[in-house]
């Protein structure tokens, strides 16, 4: 089984993957291979979309791309964010998770 480092190409994270699992996520994103936060993402954004008329994978991979494109920060340092806070909220902090991260 042989390992591949690979970039999203929305937020680029880079993770360690099988070819065959790369292939699976590309067969599903237009060619492009996500990351699994991103990839959720988009397939929320089809769910919500799916009452609108021709609006599918396509159309919501170029809306969460667009939106990736706004936050040029490191993807890891937006996670690791990402889950501070939603810890924060969880545990009743409510003065930290006012806070925008």
């Amino acid at each position: 089984m042989d390992i591949e480092s690979v970039k999203c190409e929305c937020c680029g994270l880079k993770e360690d993957c099988t070819q065959d699992y790369i292939s699976d996520v590309k067969a599903n994103f237009e060619g492009k291979w996500l990351c699994g936060l991103c990839a959720e993402a988009v397939r929320d954004e089809v769910s919500k979309g799916g009452k609108k008329k021709n609006y599918g994978v396509e159309e919501a991979l170029k809306a969460h791309m667009s939106f990736c494109r706004k936050f040029k920060s490191n993807p890891a340092v937006r996670v690791s964010d990402g889950m501070k806070q939603m810890l924060r909220r969880r545990s009743g902090d409510s003065s930290s998770s006012k806070k925008q991260v």
